[in-house]
C-alpha cells in the first residue's frame, strides 16, 4: 500500500475549497488535481477529454454500482466493460486514475469522490470545507463578475450536483461530518487558517498512525 500523503478536498461551492487545496500542495510542494484529473483519466483510458468534461460530478440514475465495482475486478479488457455505457466507463477512469495517482505520488486531489476511492489508503486525510452563504455569494459574484442572485443560484445548482454525485456514487452522505476526517467553515478561520489546520491535521494523524 502506498505510503504517499493524499489529502482530499470536498467542498461546497463558494467555500474556497479548490482555493485552499491549492494553498495546500503549494505548502507541501506537491501537486494539486482539480480539472487535471480529467485530463489525466482521460489519457489513461483512451477517452477523449470532452467526455469527462460533460460527465463532471453528476450523477446519473442509471448508474449501476455493483456491475461497476464487479468489472472493475474483473479488469477493463471483459465483454461487460466493452458494452459498458460510457458515464460507466468515465466513471472507472477517475476512480482508477485516483488510485494510480495516489500510488505514484504525494498530492492534494479536489473533489470527484477521491475520499471514497482511496477509502483503503491509510495516508489519505478527507476533508470537507464549507462556509457561510453570504460569503460563499460574494465570492462566486466576485470569481464569475456576476450579480449575487445569479451567484445564489449557481451555488444551490452546483451543490445539488455535487451531493447527488457522492452520495450515489460513494456509501457516505455529501457533507455529513461522519464521511470524513476534518470539517472546516472557511468563514470561520479564513483560507490560510484552513490550510494550517488541514497541515496540522495530517501531521497528526500521521503520528497517530504511527503509534497502532
Amino acid at each position: 500500500m502506498s505510503k504517499n500523503l493524499i489529502i482530499t478536498i470536498g467542498r461546497q461551492c463558494g467555500s474556497g475549497g479548490r482555493m485552499i487545496g491549492q494553498k495546500i500542495a503549494e505548502r507541501l510542494g506537491v501537486k494539486c488535481y482539480d480539472k487535471e484529473l480529467l485530463n489525466l483519466a482521460s489519457k489513461h483510458s483512451g477517452l477523449c477529454k470532452e467526455l469527462f468534461e460533460s460527465h463532471d460530478e453528476k450523477p446519473t440514475s442509471s448508474f449501476l454500482y455493483s456491475l461497476v465495482m464487479d468489472t472493475y475486478s474483473l479488469g477493463y479488457t471483459t465483454s461487460a466493460y466493452t458494452d459498458m455505457p460510457i458515464n460507466h466507463k468515465i466513471f472507472l477512469a477517475q476512480f482508477d486514475t485516483i488510485k494510480k495517482l495516489a500510488d505514484e505520488e504525494s498530492c492534494v486531489i479536489v473533489g470527484r469522490c477521491a475520499d471514497y476511492a482511496l477509502a483503503d489508503y491509510p495516508n489519505v486525510l478527507t476533508v470537507f470545507i464549507t462556509g457561510n452563504e453570504d460569503d460563499k455569494i460574494k465570492r462566486l459574484a466576485e470569481l464569475n463578475k456576476t450579480e449575487p442572485a445569479k451567484a445564489r443560484d449557481m451555488m444551490i445548482k452546483t451543490d445539488k450536483r455535487r451531493s447527488s454525485y457522492y452520495n450515489y456514487y460513494s456509501s457516505k452522505r455529501w457533507g455529513d461530518a461522519q464521511s470524513y476526517d476534518l470539517c472546516i467553515n472557511s468563514s470561520s478561520v479564513g483560507m490560510e487558517g484552513a490550510v494550517d489546520m488541514i497541515l496540522d491535521c495530517a501531521r497528526r494523524k500521521d503520528e497517530w498512525l504511527r503509534t497502532k
